[in-house]
C-alpha cells in the first residue's frame, strides 16, 4: 500500500478546514441578518459600524439631547448595534477638576417627557483624537463648527464635520440645506424647540446615511 505524502495530507486538511469555516460564516451571516440570500447591497448597510459624535459648547444641553435622541431612533429601528454614538463639548466650562457636569435638568426633563433617559451622562471635551475616531462630528451651531475644526488641527481634512440642521429635511430634499443654528436653550429657555430641531436633524441624518448606502434601505426610519 502506498502511503500519501505527509505534506499532501496536511494541505488537504487545511483546505477542508477553510472550506468548512467559509460555509459556517456564510450560514451564520444569513441567519443573523434574516436573509434568504446574501445580497451585497443589503449586507453593506449591516456591516458598517458608524461612529457619530454630537458636539455643542458645554455638552449639557444640545449635544446630549442629540446623543440620546439618536440612540433612541436607532434602537427603535433595531440597528443600534451598528452605531457608536456619543457627545462632547468644545469648551471646559462644564468640567471641574476633570469631572463633567450632568445634563442640565431642563434638558434632561425635556428628554424624559419623550420617554428618553440620559442617566449617567456627564460633560466631556472633544479632543483631536476624536476626529480620528469618529466618522461624523456634528456641531449644533457655527461657533461649534469653528471650534471643532480648530481642535481637529485647523482643517476638516477628511470631511467629517457637519452642522446639525444641514441634515434637516433630507428625507424630502435629498440634499443639505443652508442650515441655521440649533439655538442654545441655556439662553432661550425653549427646550421644546431645541428638542424638535434635534429630532429633525437626527432623522435627516439617518435618511442621509440610508441614501448614501451606509444603512440598509430595508430599515424603516420614522418621519
Amino acid at each position: 500500500m502506498i502511503l500519501p505524502n505527509v505534506k499532501d495530507v496536511v494541505s488537504i486538511i487545511l483546505t477542508m478546514k477553510m472550506m468548512i469555516l467559509c460555509c459556517v460564516i456564510t450560514v451564520k451571516s444569513a441567519g443573523i441578518m434574516g436573509l434568504s440570500q446574501l445580497d451585497f447591497e443589503d449586507l453593506r448597510g449591516y456591516a458598517i459600524m458608524i461612529k457619530v459624535l454630537f458636539i455643542c459648547h458645554g455638552n449639557i444641553c444640545r449635544s446630549p439631547m442629540a446623543e440620546f435622541v439618536m440612540k433612541k431612533l436607532v434602537s427603535d429601528a433595531n440597528f443600534a448595534d451598528h452605531f457608536q454614538i456619543a457627545s462632547a463639548a468644545t469648551s471646559t466650562e462644564e468640567i471641574w477638576n476633570g469631572i463633567g457636569n450632568p445634563v442640565y435638568p431642563p434638558a434632561k426633563a425635556e428628554l424624559a417627557r419623550h420617554g428618553i433617559s440620559c442617566e449617567g451622562k456627564r460633560a466631556r471635551q472633544v479632543t483631536k483624537a476624536d476626529y480620528a475616531e469618529y466618522d461624523y462630528l456634528i456641531g449644533m451651531d457655527s461657533a461649534n463648527i469653528r471650534n471643532m475644526t480648530r481642535i481637529a488641527g485647523g482643517t476638516d481634512s477628511q470631511d467629517k464635520i457637519y452642522k446639525m440642521l444641514s441634515f434637516a429635511g433630507y428625507e424630502d430634499t435629498q440634499k443639505f440645506t443652508g442650515a441655521r443654528d440649533v439655538a442654545d436653550p441655556w439662553y432661550t429657555g425653549n427646550f421644546d424647540e431645541t428638542y424638535e430641531d434635534v429630532v429633525a436633524g437626527c432623522k435627516g441624518f439617518l435618511y442621509y446615511l440610508q441614501q448614501k448606502g451606509d444603512i440598509s434601505r430595508e430599515i424603516e426610519i420614522p418621519r
